[in-house]
């Protein structure tokens, strides 16, 4: 059953670490249209600084997935490497359960946003492009950031594998 859940995690992973590999090709795309069409023809693409901001929005969303899995999220750990094995593991612990009652939270308190977003049809300005869809990335990377973390646990918990926060990325 675990062999079976971490294939699916990196089935996941790959497709988000795709997407997010070509929200940020996209970017990098388009502002290279651009500012090749601003110096040498003289005339920008109007929509182009804020398609650029939506893709990194994607980019960053889809990316955190990868992040969340490895246990390589933005943590104060300095004190807890000098505590006791047994405790620093309680703290870990703890910590990745916050994390992942942060994201359950994040999401909880978005989604109402996203369905008015949706329901009002609300767009960008310059792009007339429907604000759901980035809108909507933030959700869906903390629900799925929230996931992962909690996979990982039930995979370290289940193959006992050792006290560090990046220890389950490798079963």
């Amino acid at each position: 059953m675990i062999g079976g859940l971490v294939r699916g995690v990196r089935w996941l992973l790959a497709v988000t670490r795709t997407a997010a590999a070509v929200c940020l090709i996209a970017s990098v795309a388009i502002n290279f249209a651009n500012i090749v069409g601003r110096y040498f023809f003289s005339v920008s693409i109007p929509w182009a600084e804020e398609i650029m901001l939506f893709l990194m929005v994607g980019c960053v969303f889809t990316g955190c997935c990868a992040v969340a899995w490895d246990g390589r999220q933005i943590r104060m750990d300095v004190v807890l490497t000098m505590l006791p094995p047994r405790l620093r593991e309680f703290f870990n612990v703890f910590s990745e359960l916050v994390m992942i009652a942060a994201a359950a939270a994040v999401a909880a308190f978005a989604w109402p946003v996203i369905s008015q977003l949706a329901e009002f049809d609300e767009r960008s300005q310059a792009a007339n492009f429907p604000l759901v869809i980035p809108q909507a990335m933030v959700p869906i990377g903390y629900t799925l950031m929230g996931l992962l973390v909690a996979l990982r646990l039930i995979v370290r918990w289940r193959t006992g594998a050792g006290s560090g926060p990046a220890d389950a990325s490798h079963s």
